[in-house]
């Protein structure tokens, strides 16, 4: 494959991610990680990165076969000694050890879970001073906050906990060493405290490594005890279960409560991208490590719910899908 073979559009896309969000710098090494599915995308960000920085390096393995599965050892190995890492990849690399030990190393990492090549093309072109901070605001209230209550029109009802924990601002913005994020990003997120959680997850947008839920088959989730307990439906109910049985009770976890904060984003059945779009929020199941949890099983998968509702200690943040706050 030549640069000749990469649209001129993906081409400016890669440029943006890297120079923009990556702040990759002249005197620096970017690592590119990528797997067969996406290997174009990898290549454009090669490419770029050869206009950008010191050197680039890629490395192309086999795609993972889940989200959170870890990555091999030689590659864990390389992100650790690189600069600044892109993952542009078919499963999410995001809550893996070889994510977390590298930026324990020091490297700036943007992880690109399931990208396309049209999220790429369209989404680098969002105004992400705006998005990161609408971000930053939304995270600072969850952080401030200690208790949440989301319910939705599909019928979600779910209560829990977050007192004394810190959300994480996925602003698009990766420029400090040791920082990660999504790319394209806008999300404020954090792990519920584990073991709080309780009520009706109605999961009706769309679920990672499965894609969009359609309107006749909503996904409803039993939780008590920060646990999801019983998960029914029809078919996409199913396929969640078959996700998540070979995990345990573990993978049944409730690792994540996101809000989306990119209004350039929009439902694709790309989590990567559908977990971003401002007026949604969405749990995840299994890994929380990563958010400073306990749960370190390799699968981290999330769920999005559509025109929530949400209070943050009695505070009226989203009805229906609109923010109340000042953003």
């Amino acid at each position: 494959m030549c640069m000749d073979d990469i649209s001129a559009d993906l081409m400016e896309a890669a440029r943006i991610a890297l120079r923009d969000c990556m702040v990759l710098k002249k005197d620096e090494t970017l690592l590119v990680v990528t797997d067969l599915g996406k290997d174009l995308i990898g290549q454009a960000f090669w490419y770029a990165g050869r206009e950008l920085c010191k050197e680039p390096f890629m490395i192309t393995m086999n795609p993972r076969s889940r989200g959170g599965e870890n990555l091999p050892p030689l590659v864990e190995e390389a992100m650790k000694k690189a600069d600044v890492v892109v993952i542009p990849t078919t499963k999410s690399a995001t809550h893996t050890d070889a994510r977390i030990n590298a930026c324990a190393a020091g490297a700036r990492i943007g992880t690109l879970p399931g990208i396309t090549q049209d999220t790429m093309e369209r989404c680098f072109k969002a105004d992400y001073k705006k998005i990161a901070a609408r971000t930053v605001e939304m995270t600072r209230l969850l952080t401030t906050a200690s208790k949440v209550h989301v319910t939705s029109p599909a019928g979600t009802d779910l209560k829990f906990s977050i007192e004394g924990i810190n959300a994480i601002a996925s602003t698009g913005i990766v420029d400090t060493p040791g920082k990660f994020g999504n790319l394209p990003s806008g999300e404020a997120y954090m792990m519920p405290a584990e073991g709080t959680a309780e009520g009706i997850i109605v999961i009706d947008g769309s679920i990672a490594d499965i894609g969009v839920v359609e309107k006749n088959d909503p996904v409803q989730v039993k939780v008590e005890k920060g646990f999801a307990v019983e998960i029914t439906g029809g078919k996409t109910a199913e396929k969640l279960k078959a996700l998540l049985e070979p995990f345990g009770k573990d993978g049944r976890n409730i690792a994540e409560f996101g809000v989306g904060t990119n209004d350039s984003a929009k439902l694709i059945g790309d989590m990567l991208e559908d977990e971003k779009v401002m007026g949604t929020i969405h749990f995840a199941f299994g890994n929380n490590k990563s958010m400073g949890g306990t749960f370190n099983v390799q699968i981290h998968i999330d769920g999005l719910v559509l025109k929530p509702s949400f209070t943050l200690d009695g505070k009226d943040i989203m009805n229906n899908g609109s923010f109340l706050v000042d953003l």
